[in-house]
């Protein structure tokens, strides 16, 4: 348990990451540090206790969810100053990263406590390493926002972000998501991560109109990391003109709808369909 970063006298605050479904991905170092504290607090301890009882873990184990964070991590303080050694897990991967734990590592390290981290597993990094989207920058936003009007303001304002975004996303809104996507950003690659790690692991990939249509009649369930690519400079600029005529070419197909050829030009342009659209309403087609 001997660490550079502690300090004679103080235990030490050990902040360790956990399955995000597969119990399988857990470290050696984390499990050998679970057992070794003397005390664990978790966001949930029900979850934590299934984890421990798979690898034989008796440390005892108490509660320290985001509602009573900022109460408790007065007493995990304390434990520490009296040279208790602690571990701190979230539900699932790593802590402080949409989970709560920032506000403990935050208080504990102003109180001169030594702060060490057991890394393990992340759905952000997880969902990153298989998207086949640029890995070398990327920013990480949390959740989208549950509400319709938040969180199209949100992708509006990343709607020029040239790093690759990772989001969290409720399968339940998950369609009209990605239709505000398709509709502020345009055409370009998104994958959807669900059930990271678990049994039912899947990756679509696509557009989001291509992802919308392969969804079409699933009852979609799990946790779902949703990866964007970032804004890429075109190579040319397009003029209301020219725009137009693409659309009046595509009208000579009978059987495609308006919706239909707007989506054609924004995804060969690379535009956003609302600009499209606003300028399809102006034209007359044959």
């Amino acid at each position: 348990m001997n660490s550079s970063h502690e300090k004679k006298g103080l235990g030490t605050l050990y902040i360790t990451a956990t399955p995000i479904g597969n119990l399988e991905d857990i470290t050696l170092r984390a499990i050998r540090i679970l057992r070794k504290v003397d005390e664990i607090y978790a966001e949930d301890t029900r979850r934590t206790r299934k984890l421990l009882q798979a690898y034989q873990i008796d440390t005892p184990v108490y509660s320290l969810y985001d509602a009573v964070e900022k109460k408790r991590a007065r007493t995990v303080i304390d434990r520490l100053a009296a040279g208790s050694s602690i571990a701190y897990v979230s539900d699932a991967g790593t802590p402080g990263i949409s989970d709560p734990g920032y506000l403990l590592i935050s208080e504990a390290l102003q109180a001169g406590m030594p702060v060490v981290p057991v890394p393990g597993v992340s759905a952000v990094v997880a969902a990153l390493s298989a998207s086949g989207l640029p890995m070398h920058a990327f920013v990480f936003q949390g959740f989208l926002p549950a509400k319709p009007g938040q969180r199209r303001r949100m992708l509006n304002d990343c709607r020029t972000e040239r790093r690759t975004m990772v989001f969290y996303e409720s399968p339940r809104r998950l369609r009209s998501c990605l239709e505000d996507i398709g509709e502020l950003m345009g055409a370009r690659p998104i994958v959807v991560a669900r059930e990271l790690t678990k049994l039912y692991e899947e990756f679509i990939r696509g557009s989001a109109e291509e992802i919308l249509a392969a969804l079409s009649g699933r009852n979609l369930k799990g946790e779902i990391t949703l990866v964007i690519g970032g804004h890429q400079e075109k190579e040319r600029e397009y003029s209301d003109e020219e725009l137009m005529d693409m659309l009046r070419e595509l009208s000579r197909e009978a059987s495609l709808s308006l919706r239909d050829r707007v989506a054609r030009v924004a995804a060969m342009t690379g535009l956003p369909r609302k600009n499209i659209y606003q300028i399809a309403l102006t034209g007359k087609f044959s």
